[in-house]
C-alpha cells in the first residue's frame, strides 16, 4: 500500500498539495487527474522519493520513504518501476539493450538470463522483433511500449505512469490503456496513472483522484466520479467532451 498522511508541499511560494491524505491498497489502479500545475507530477515524484513533503508523511508498505537510511530507499525503489512521459529511452542503445539495461545496473544475471527476461518482456508488450532497432526507428507509440517493457523488467510491485498517452493519436493512446490494463491484469501490480485523459481514466482506473488547488476534491469509482456534481469535475469532464465511463 501507498499512503499519504496530511502531505504538504510548496513550491517558490505556492502550496502545490496542501494536507494531502490518500490511500493506493496493494492490487489497485489509482488514476491522478487534474489541469496543469495542479500537482500531479509533484504526487508521483513524492512516492519514489525525489521529493520529500514539508509536513506529513509518504508511507510505502508502512515505511516512511523520506525518513528512511539510503539503502532502506534504495530497496522500497528496487519495487518500483517507471514509464516516463516520453519514454525517455537512451538514444544510442538499442531497444533490447534499453530494457537490458536496469538488469545490468542493478542485478548479478548472466546475459543469457537476461536475454530471456528481455525477450519475455518485448513479447509483453507486443515488440517481439523490436530489440535490435534503434529508438530512432520506431514510432512514439512504440517507444512508449519499450519504456514499459523496460519499467517491468525486474518484475516490479508498483508501476508508477507519467502521462502515458502524452502526445500520442487516439488509437495508439488507447493501444497503450489496453497495455496498462494488461500489465495489471498480468503482473498483479498497484499502478498510480497520471493523465489529464479521461478516457485513460475510465478505461484503466479502479479509482480516479482529481487534484484542484493543492487537494484532492473527489476520489472514486469512474462511474461516480462522472456523475460528480462538483462544478470543478464538471467543467473538466465538459472541456474533454466526456462524461460517461
Amino acid at each position: 500500500m501507498i499512503e499519504f498522511i496530511d502531505v504538504t508541499c510548496e513550491l517558490a511560494g505556492r502550496k502545490i498539495l496542501d494536507n494531502v491524505s490518500l490511500q493506493i491498497p496493494e492490487g489497485q489502479t489509482l488514476v491522478i487527474v487534474g489541469s496543469s500545475g495542479a500537482g500531479k507530477s509533484v504526487t508521483l515524484k513524492h512516492m519514489v522519493g525525489l521529493m520529500s513533503p514539508d509536513s506529513g508523511k509518504v508511507l510505502v508498505d508502512g515505511k516512511c520513504i523520506h525518513s528512511v537510511k539510503a539503502g532502506e530507499l534504495e530497496k522500497i525503489r528496487n519495487q518500483m518501476g517507471l514509464l516516463f512521459q516520453s519514454g525517455a529511452l537512451i538514444n544510442w542503445m538499442t531497444i533490447f539493450d534499453n530494457i537490458a539495461l536496469p538488469l545490468r545496473e542493478k542485478t548479478d544475471l548472466d546475459e543469457d538470463s537476461i536475454a530471456e527476461k528481455v525477450h519475455e518482456k518485448l513479447a509483453m508488450v507486443g515488440m517481439e522483433n523490436a530489440g535490435e532497432q534503434m529508438p530512432s526507428e520506431v514510432s512514439g507509440g512504440m517507444k512508449k511500449r519499450a519504456g514499459l517493457a523496460r519499467a517491468v523488467v525486474r518484475d516490479p510491485a508498483i508501476i508508477l505512469y507519467d502521462e502515458p498517452t502524452s502526445g500520442l493519436d487516439p488509437v495508439l493512446s488507447r493501444s497503450i490503456d489496453e497495455l496498462i490494463a494488461e500489465m495489471q491484469k498480468r503482473l498483479k501490480v498497484t499502478s498510480i496513472v497520471v493523465t489529464h485523459d479521461l478516457n485513460t481514466a475510465y478505461n484503466v482506473g479502479d479509482r480516479i483522484a482529481m487534484l484542484h488547488e493543492g487537494q484532492i476534491i473527489i476520489n472514486s469509482v469512474p462511474h461516480d466520479f462522472a456523475e460528480s456534481k462538483d462544478p470543478v469535475v464538471q467543467k473538466f469532464l465538459e472541456a474533454q467532451n466526456l462524461t460517461q465511463p
